[in-house]
C-alpha cells in the first residue's frame, strides 16, 4: 500500500542535456501522439501523492512531463507540513512555468533539503525558507542550465541579502551547484558572496569556465568549499583552455591554497600544468581525498621537458604521490573518471547523497 510509502524517488533516464530539449516533443509525439498516456501517468502520480500518509522524501528528476505545476497541490497539508526532502528537476517545462512556487513552498515548513532548477529558486523562495516558522534548511542543490536560463531568466534569483537572511535562519546550510554550459558573465552574477557553497561542478559542451570564475569561487567560498569539479567536452582542435593564461598564479593552485577544506578536485578538458598539479598536491596534502585529472589534460612546460635526466611523467607521479602521502596516478581513460557519467544522472545521484548527509 502506498499509504505507508516514506520515500519516492523517480529519475527519467534520458540523455536530455545533450539533446538541448529537442527530444521531448518529437519523441513524445511518436509514442504518445494525443498525450493520453502522459495524462494518465500524471494522474497516477497525483493519486500516489494524494493518498500518501507518511511521505517524507519526494524526489523527481527529469521525468518527461510527469511532474506538472499542479502535482504538489495533491499532497495533503499534514504531509506537506512534515516532508523533509523535496527535489523537482525537469528541463522540459516549456516557457517560464515552474514546478513549485514560493506560495506552495510555504506549506513545506519541515524541509531539511531541497533540490531545484536554479531559475526556479527565486528571491521569494529564499524569503519563505528564511522565515522563522521554517525549520533550518541543511542542504540546497541547484542545477544551473544554459537552456533554462534562456527560457526562464535570472531576474528573480536571490540577491546577496536573501542569502544572508537564509543563512541566519539556517546556520548549517550547505549548497551544491552544478552549472551546465553557463556563460561566465552569468556565473559571476549567480555566485553571490553569502552562498554557503560547499560543492560546485562545471560541465560544458559549448561554454568553458573562465579563470575569473574560479578565482571568485576561491575567494568567496574558502570557508565552505570541499568539492570542485571541472569538466569540458568542447570539441576544439586548438587544444584545451588554459585557466592560467596571462595570470601570475594559476586559479586552480590559488583554489587549493585558499580553500583549506577542499577534499575533492576533478579536472578534465582543461590544461593542468604538471608543476601546478604538484603544487596543488603539496598545498592540500592528504586532506585532498580525491584528485582526479585525466592524462590528456596534463601538460609539461619546456623546462620540465628539457631536463634529459628526469622523465617528466615519472617525476610528476612521484611528486604528486609524495604531496598527497599516497600513491597517485592520472586517470588514463576518461570513462574511468568518477564524475564522467551523464551529467543529469551524476547531479541526481550526488544530490541524493548530499541531501542524505545531514
Amino acid at each position: 500500500s502506498h499509504r505507508n510509502l516514506q520515500k519516492l524517488s523517480l529519475f527519467g533516464d534520458i540523455n536530455i542535456l545533450q539533446q538541448h530539449g529537442s527530444i521531448s516533443n518529437t519523441y513524445l509525439g511518436k509514442v504518445d501522439p494525443d498525450g493520453k498516456k502522459i495524462k494518465q501517468i500524471q494522474q497516477l502520480f497525483e493519486e500516489i501523492l494524494g493518498n500518501s500518509r507518511q511521505l517524507k522524501w519526494l524526489s523527481c528528476g527529469f521525468m518527461l512531463q510527469i511532474v506538472t505545476p499542479t502535482s504538489l497541490s495533491s499532497l495533503s497539508n499534514p504531509i506537506a507540513n512534515t516532508m523533509e526532502h523535496l527535489s523537482l528537476l525537469d528541463n522540459h517545462i516549456p516557457g517560464n512555468t515552474t514546478l513549485i512556487t514560493a506560495v506552495e513552498l510555504e506549506r513545506f515548513v519541515n524541509l531539511r533539503s531541497l533540490a531545484l532548477d536554479f531559475c526556479d529558486f527565486t528571491a521569494e523562495m529564499a524569503r519563505v525558507l528564511a522565515d522563522s516558522n521554517h525549520v533550518p534548511l541543511h542542504r540546497l542543490s541547484l542545477l544551473v542550465h544554459s537552456v533554462s536560463i534562456m527560457h526562464k531568466s535570472l531576474d528573480c534569483m536571490p540577491e546577496d541579502e536573501n542569502w544572508k537572511a537564509l543563512t541566519r535562519n539556517s546556520t548549517n546550510l550547505r549548497v551544491y551547484i552544478m552549472a551546465f554550459d553557463v556563460k561566465s558573465d552569468d556565473m559571476l552574477r549567480i555566485l553571490k558572496p553569502s552562498i554557503p557553497l560547499e560543492r560546485i561542478h562545471f560541465d560544458s559542451y559549448i561554454t568553458c569556465v573562465s579563470g575569473a570564475v574560479v578565482d571568485l569561487i576561491s575567494r568567496q567560498y574558502d570557508k565552505f568549499l570541499t568539492h570542485f569539479i571541472l569538466m569540458n567536452d568542447v570539441i576544439d582542435m586548438s587544444g584545451f583552455p588554459d585557466l592560467s593564461d596571462n595570470r601570475n598564479e594559476d586559479p586552480l593552485v590559488l583554489l587549493a591554497w585558499r580553500c583549506t577544506r577542499l577534499s575533492l578536485l576533478a579536472v578534465h578538458g582543461y590544461t593542468v600544468w604538471a608543476h601546478n598539479l604538484i603544487a596543488i598536491a603539496r598545498l592540500r596534502g592528504s586532506d585532498l581525498k580525491v584528485l582526479e585529472v585525466t592524462e590528456e589534460s596534463i601538460d609539461f612546460d619546456q623546462g620540465e621537458l628539457a631536463d634529459q635526466d628526469v622523465d617528466p611523467v615519472h617525476n610528476l607521479i612521484e611528486q604528486v604521490s609524495l604531496g598527497l602521502g599516497r600513491p597517485w596516478h592520472a586517470v588514463m581513460d576518461i570513462e574511468l573518471l568518477n564524475v564522467f557519467t551523464e551529467p543529469t544522472r551524476h547531479f541526481y545521484r550526488e544530490m541524493q547523497s548530499f541531501s542524505e548527509g545531514i
